[in-house]
């Protein structure tokens, strides 16, 4: 079974061929400064290097290399030797990660503080009206289906249409929910299915009736990623882009929602009369 671990969430790129200028890339996204990350990466392939042989391997101007192996010193990602000359060394590739993972959590941390603690504008003209949002982004929308399952009291329907979106943490949340909540996981594709029974045991399953979700004829190239409807309140539907990948969706709450109301017929026209388990 495809699965993508929460671990492996993308920070804005994609992977090169290159793994220098992979880690180089991820560093800056990090909050290193391109000659830091490159000092870094540099630093990696060798046990020990100075600033001339650094300055050599990856092309940072040798003047610039001791400013920029300076400040990973102070963020505790290099050792320095005061011999003639100085020589640098990355500390272990365990600790540095451990180090950087602690930075990017402090600053998330930091961010949610200062966003928890800003000032609230609400509108004097607060409507009734249900309305549908948009959110573009895997990680985003898993995140959120994460969420709308956490709020379930009677009943998740979910209909996928990809196996990559079958993660092990979608799994684990399907599994986790209250015993008297039913789960009703739908598939595109009999294989699919059967990954579905082997990861959520205790879900009823069926194959969807729903033939567009596959993708075959679908309108401006895009397929049916997931379908997600919950407590028949809360709906999510997803889409994918053949040939990036990239998943776009929509979801709305309220028991009058007119797209919850025409997906619960979607849905009961895709349950009756197919087999369940």
């Amino acid at each position: 079974m495809e699965r993508r671990d929460d671990s492996e969430c993308r920070l804005g790129h994609m992977s090169t061929e290159d793994p220098q200028e992979d880690a180089v890339d991820v560093l800056q996204q990090l909050g290193l400064k391109e000659y830091e990350a490159k000092c870094f990466v540099g630093l990696t392939r060798v046990s020990t290097g100075t600033a001339k042989q650094l300055s050599e391997i990856t092309d940072v101007p040798r003047t610039r290399v001791y400013d920029a192996v300076r400040m990973l010193e102070a963020q505790g990602l290099v050792e320095v030797q005061h011999s003639s000359p100085q020589r640098f060394r990355a500390v272990p590739l365990a600790e540095a990660t451990e180090t950087l993972r602690a930075q990017y959590q402090s600053r998330i941390d930091r961010l949610t503080n200062a966003l928890e603690r800003t000032e609230r504008i609400d509108s004097d003209d607060e409507s009734s009206v249900q309305e549908v949002w948009a959110m573009t982004g895997t990680d985003a929308i898993a995140n959120r289906t994460h969420k709308l399952l956490g709020t379930a009291k009677d009943e998740i329907v979910l209909v996928l249409g990809d196996s990559s979106l079958l993660t092990d943490r979608l799994a684990k949340d399907l599994n986790a929910r209250a015993e008297d909540v039913d789960v009703l996981v739908g598939a595109a594709t009999e294989p699919l299915q059967q990954q579905v029974r082997e990861a959520v045991p205790d879900a009823t399953t069926f194959v969807s009736g729903l033939e567009w979700l596959r993708g075959e004829n679908a309108a401006e190239n895009l397929a049916i990623g997931r379908l997600l409807l919950v407590d028949r309140s809360s709906i999510l539907v997803s889409t994918i882009v053949p040939d990036t990948g990239e998943e776009h969706a929509i979801f709305g709450s309220g028991f009058q929602n007119g797209l919850i109301v025409i997906s619960r017929r979607l849905l009961s026209q895709g349950l009756l009369g197919r087999d369940s388990e």
